[in-house]
């Protein structure tokens, strides 16, 4: 699997992040980074919630 921000539609709001800072962080300028792009199975259920949760839908879960 593989994480996916759509940057046009991602307002940094950081909900992501505090889901799963594992694979998400919000930095100073308010835009969110990938700190793993294709994160381990342990991290799925985490993943997936921050996807559903993102207030932009700017995040994706994308299978390999």
């Amino acid at each position: 699997m593989r994480a996916v921000v759509n940057y046009n539609l991602c307002e940094g709001n950081g909900v992501c992040a505090a889901v799963c800072p594992e694979v998400f962080e919000v930095s100073d300028d308010d835009r969110v980074y990938l700190l793993a792009e294709r994160p381990g199975e342990e991290l799925r259920a985490k993943v997936e919630t921050a996807v559903r949760r993102c207030p932009r839908q700017a995040l994706a879960l994308v299978e390999d």
